[in-house]
């Protein structure tokens, strides 16, 4: 704007010139047109820069508008049984029942408290960044919703585990689906069904978060999430790219007579393989305490969960010291080498949003010389 002010005073000074001179030479008369054509230039040369920089400008709009969700948008998740279906979202629920730890977690992660409609199922407090936010939320008695209280909350989307979509729960999510209620499980809950089922992965809670992001028009946050979480495992994996020998590791839980064995088939297998460690037994689900000393991993993880009401410390040392204070495990090498270490279910189990805890845990714990600041 200056410019084109400049631009007319100088004109105008020109032509004023011109009217006190009167009739003059040739040779003015076309100094001045050619000085007027200089600035008729100018004023040109500024109006496309104005106009490229107003269609940069809306060029970067688009860009950003080309992560908003299009809707109707269609989803692919899973029923009780394990089976795929395919799920059609008009706009952006209004109305979600978030059952489980990870889908409450997840929701309020992306900012989504506003859309739930009722809440249930904590094993744990939601973190502390979560509080404000999850105590404005309707948060039911019932640990498990019945289908009674789900139907009378008139919800349209149910997210929750797998488990929640049996004959005595939920029942049937394509039941739902056909009355107009869509659902979404956490993928690393979906039933196996027949067979050997199916390989929990890191890449599921990627994609769980992802699709939230998709649902609910909110991309930016949900990618901002897996992003970090990539990036964690990136790093770790430059940081240790020396170390020739990765370690050795086993994720065990003590229940009672039996040691449950997180294999490769599991998540916290799969995110303890992504991080480059080596699973010293990846195919056992349950091991026997000779199998545990025979493998004579350089890591052990021990898994614990401190449910609503218990002290978390209390139950991770519990379980910490059913290997610790057992005479048959003191001759491990990760007994000997201080390098049992405790590890949360919920870090490493249909994890959501925890999952960046997880892989900080176990990259710790793998690699005590790592620093992930």
């Amino acid at each position: 704007m200056k410019k084109t002010n400049l631009a007319k005073r100088t004109l105008a000074a020109i032509f004023a010139a011109s009217m006190t001179l009167g009739m003059g030479s040739a040779s003015m008369a076309s100094e001045e047109r050619m000085d007027a054509e200089k600035i008729k230039e100018a004023n040109q040369a500024e109006t496309l820069a104005e106009a490229e920089t107003s269609e940069e400008t809306e060029t970067a709009g688009d860009s950003e508008q080309a992560k908003r969700t299009e809707y109707p948008v269609t989803i692919t998740t899973y029923d009780g049984d394990g089976s795929e279906i395919e799920t059609t979202y008009e706009k952006a629920p209004k109305k979600v029942l978030a059952v489980y730890q990870g889908s409450i977690e997840t929701l309020l992660a992306l900012g989504l408290e506003d859309p739930i409609v009722a809440a249930a199922g904590l094993d744990n407090e939601v973190p502390d960044e979560m509080k404000a936010a999850f105590s404005e939320l309707n948060y039911l008695d019932e640990f498990t919703p019945s289908l009674e209280t789900a139907t009378m909350l008139e919800p349209d989307m149910i997210f929750s585990w797998g488990s929640i979509f049996a004959d005595d729960r939920l029942g049937a999510a394509a039941d739902w689906i056909d009355k107009g209620v869509n659902t979404y499980i956490n993928t690393n809950t979906r039933p196996a069904g027949d067979g050997d089922g199916y390989e929990r992965t890191l890449e599921h809670e990627y994609t769980d978060i992802l699709n939230m992001g998709i649902i609910f028009d909110v991309q930016d946050k949900a990618e901002a999430i897996v992003e970090e979480m990539k990036n964690t495992v990136s790093t770790v994996l430059e940081e240790t790219a020396s170390i020739e020998e990765k370690p050795t590791v086993m994720i065990v839980e003590f229940l009672g007579d039996t040691i449950s064995n997180y294999g490769a088939k599991s998540l916290g297998g799969d995110m303890v393989t992504q991080l480059g460690g080596i699973l010293a037994n990846p195919d056992a689900s349950s091991i026997g305490q000779e199998d545990l000393i025979v493998a004579n991993p350089d890591v052990i993880f021990v898994v614990y969960m401190p449910y609503s009401g218990d002290d978390p410390e209390t139950v991770k040392n519990e379980k910490l010291n059913m290997l610790l204070e057992n005479e048959a495990y003191q001759s491990l090498d990760a007994v000997q080498n201080g390098r049992v270490v405790p590890i949360m279910l919920s870090e490493m189990y249909a994890s959501a949003t925890r999952t960046q805890d997880g892989l900080e845990n176990f990259a710790k714990g793998m690699y005590p010389d790592l620093n992930l600041e």
